[in-house]
């Protein structure tokens, strides 16, 4: 157990997570496990795969003998949140868009509760696959087609829910939680705002009237496993309510011409099952720009998690933050050049 952890509170309770506690939280859904976990790679959540107790005979693939568990880190997500995930996730199984969803209980129930405190979770299948940082024509194609397909269904309901990206959420609000975290040293404080303030200023009138929906929301190559069926979808976790163009500049995020030209085949198999606002590539710098701001906030708000201490070292320090401006006054620069 991590040292200085207050595990009475839920927080405290989510960090020094014990594997018989995660083992006890499965099988309170009926199912046998034979005792062997292996924490799987996530910051925001703690995910498990957990090998289950079931007959040889029955097992028709490798990947059945095990479920993985996803235990939501309390504060981040609201139970209506994390149901409207789960109701996309469940919309686009119903339309035939491979993804992998979350396993219903006896009850048809999708999102449990720890007992031993208010901490929520989720099992699901194991899926294979492997990670593709570079696609083929094809694969930029048929990536479209998936992408497409996975709009049409994000644009069928709302999330009423879910946190809409904008300058506002994404930007503003960030900016002001660092502003009073003491996290930025102070030499350094007054560059850093002054061009995170130019740029909301800027790129705010740019999503007045912009259409919004259902979307991944992090879309980017990590969360696309490619088999022998082809991509599946994973990791919804951070679903948003905003323009379909944020899921397609984070799979292919260069700004190139080498990434212009794998834009305009991935938007051609877009385009044969869903039009697409060509005038929405316009957002992709602001996009950038909100993710940069965002990112920063999000390793702050959660430094109090030993895990990030440990991958983030490097956050808080001189060199980081020198590092931050640097790419902030490079996307004030770019942004200069975009057609708004």
């Amino acid at each position: 157990m991590p040292q200085g952890i207050d595990t009475s509170s839920e927080t405290g309770f989510f960090y020094s997570l014990q594997p018989h506690l995660i083992l006890d939280a499965v099988e309170a859904l009926g199912y046998r496990c034979t005792g062997r976990s292996i924490a799987l790679n996530s910051m925001e959540n703690r995910v498990y795969e957990i090998e289950l107790d079931l007959d040889e005979r029955s097992i028709k693939s490798p990947s059945e003998k095990f479920l993985v568990a996803k235990f939501y880190r309390p504060g981040r997500w609201t139970k209506e949140q994390i149901l409207d995930e789960h109701r996309f996730i469940l919309d686009c199984v119903n339309n035939e868009i491979p993804v992998v969803a979350p396993i219903s209980d006896s009850k048809g129930n999708t999102l449990q509760e720890m007992s031993e405190a208010k901490i929520f979770f989720a099992v699901f299948p194991k899926q294979g696959g492997r990670i593709e940082q570079e696609l083929d024509e094809a694969a930029l194609e048929r990536m479209g087609r998936l992408i497409a397909r996975l709009h049409t269904v994000g644009a069928v309901r709302e999330a009423p829910n879910r946190l809409r990206i904008n300058p506002e959420t994404y930007g503003r609000q960030n900016i002001e939680f660092l502003n009073v975290s003491g996290m930025i040293p102070e030499d350094y404080r007054e560059a850093y705002f002054r061009y995170a303030e130019l740029l909301l200023d800027y790129i705010t009138p740019m999503f007045e009237g912009i259409k919004v929906q259902r979307i991944h929301g992090d879309c980017h190559a990590g969360n696309v496993l490619w088999g022998s069926d082809g991509p599946t979808l994973v990791d919804f976790d951070d679903m948003l309510v905003g323009p379909p163009v944020q899921d397609i500049w984070l799979l292919i995020p260069g700004r190139d011409q080498v990434a212009k030209e794998k834009q305009k085949i991935f938007l051609s198999g877009y385009e044969m099952l869903r039009p697409f606002d060509r005038s929405t590539l316009n957002l992709i710098e602001a996009l950038r720009t909100l993710r940069i701001i965002h990112f920063a906030a999000w390793i702050a708000k959660r430094w109090e998690d030993p895990s990030f201490k440990t991958f983030f070292s490097y956050f808080g320090t001189n060199q980081y933050w020198r590092e931050q401006i640097e790419i902030l006054a490079e996307q004030w620069e770019v942004l200069q050049g975009t057609d708004v």
